[in-house]
């Protein structure tokens, strides 16, 4: 007799868990509280799997021997809880998926600088001829990739904090954590150490054969590691001291050195700039070390990364004003960095739904940058009452095109409009990359 699974959730991760159960034999059930998309919803019936959308069945979905749940439901959700009472175990699709691959796993999580971190880890791997998937919280599923073809040499996988709660018995073979900011707190009743926790499950069920890359410049990591007996073999970055094994800065050059074997390249040559980009090529630097690959390809793949889109990417410039799109920047850390890379008089487009930010960090920062602010968003009370008197002018708008045209028009030649809102985009957008293409668009038609 099959082993029944329910699917919660049918996007992209969960329709690619049901072709991937189906594969593997189970009886499947697909249950969306929402209206499934059409090329989701197309391909449910093309592989004739069981599905239902616009609400949860209780009798179809309680007599389940296993549940995928999606990333975006929370533990808090009735159904989840029900599911809990009942001892029926819930895993993340990262986890039901890895065990029918045996390639290896590069993971990496953070609060910031993730996507780029394993697009880079990725365009270096892929550049040195290995087998490489890229998924997790980032394009194709990794479930429908083992579908697809359970053959490759490994994957590199960017995971969320809440993939990472989903996750129990998979180990990551290379884990990688940038750094823990607040984030997502509504998601941790408002705890800092609840998120600390739940990034560092990154680690967990490693051995001492396993690898652990991490940012020594991050109170919160350092913190976690104090509190922690890691197995795994460490290796740190950092910018402000020299390491025997990792990764650091030094005269200008990014250093990476694996007990006394050492490359470099020139911080100025990167096609990527910035403080955090300079942790995500360390970081993406120490990983392809480790898989032993030449050091002039690496120096070649590490200087040819051109970044990501909706993450600090130049739009255009019109008369003399350049905009920026950084709608990936979804919290308060983000846009520090953000803030931090640009050396011109700033008019700032923030807002969205708030995940529990303390504006105070920026404060500093924008004072001594930012001529203007555009508060973007429903409920912009929060952003106004935070920057009054510090930034001074501060408008507001109810819509994209209405805060580029604000925008451009308190601007001056030389200046940057940077959109890099420190909030989530669901009030007014259907996600970032919605929110980042809107921008452009309105850019585009100024």
């Amino acid at each position: 007799m099959s082993k029944r699974i329910v699917i919660l959730g049918a996007g992209e991760s969960g329709v690619g868990a049901a072709l991937l159960a189906q594969k593997q034999g189970f009886e499947v059930f697909v249950s969306d509280k929402s209206v499934i998309k059409d090329i989701f919803k197309k391909e449910l019936i093309e592989n004739g799997l069981a599905f239902e959308e616009g609400g949860h069945t209780d009798l179809k979905i309680m007599n389940a021997q296993i549940v995928v749940k999606s990333p975006g439901i929370p533990d808090s959700a009735p159904l989840v809880m029900a599911l809990r009472k009942k001892g029926i175990p819930l895993v993340s699709e990262i986890e039901f998926a890895a065990k029918f691959t045996d390639a290896r796993f590069v993971c990496i999580t953070g609060s910031n600088g993730k996507t780029t971190t394993a697009m880079l880890i990725y365009h270096v791997l892929s550049g040195a001829g290995l087998n490489v998937g890229l998924a997790g919280n980032i394009g194709t599923s990794l479930a429908r990739q083992i579908f697809n073809n359970p053959t490759k040499d490994c994957y590199v996988l960017e995971l969320s904090s809440f993939q990472l709660d989903g996750m129990y018995n998979f180990k990551a073979d290379i884990a990688v954590l940038m750094n823990i900011t607040p984030d997502h707190l509504d998601r941790y009743d408002y705890k800092m150490q609840n998120y600390i926790d739940s990034k560092f499950r990154i680690i967990q069920n490693q051995t001492k054969e396993d690898c652990f890359i991490y940012c020594l410049d991050d109170e919160n990591i350092v913190k976690g590691l104090k509190e922690r007996k890691i197995q795994a073999h460490q290796l740190p970055f950092a910018y402000g001291q020299e390491l025997e094994s990792g990764a650091f800065i030094k005269d200008d050059k990014i250093v990476f050195n694996l007990k006394g074997d050492t490359m470099s390249v020139f911080m100025e040559q990167l096609a990527i700039q910035g403080r955090h980009n300079h942790y995500n090529t360390m970081a993406a630097g120490i990983v392809a070390r480790l898989f032993q690959i030449r050091k002039p390809l690496i120096r070649e793949c590490l200087l040819s990364f051109k970044g990501v889109e909706h993450r600090l990417e130049k739009v255009l410039k019109v008369r003399g004003v350049t905009f920026i799109n950084d709608s990936k920047a979804t919290n308060i850390n983000s846009t520090w960095y953000a803030l931090e890379s640009i050396n011109s008089n700033i008019i700032w487009i923030a807002g969205g739904v708030d995940k529990g930010n303390d504006y105070a960090e920026l404060k500093e920062m924008a004072g001594k940058k930012v001529k203007a602010l555009v508060c973007l968003g429903t409920d912009n009370a929060k952003l106004l009452e935070s920057f009054k008197g510090t930034v001074p002018t501060v408008v507001e708008a109810t819509s994209m095109a209405e805060a580029v045209s604000k925008a451009y028009r308190l601007g001056d030649k030389g200046d940057i409009v940077l959109l890099s809102p420190a909030c989530a985009s669901f009030d007014l957008f259907d996600n970032y990359e919605h929110r980042g293409r809107l921008f452009k668009e309105c850019v585009r038609n100024l």
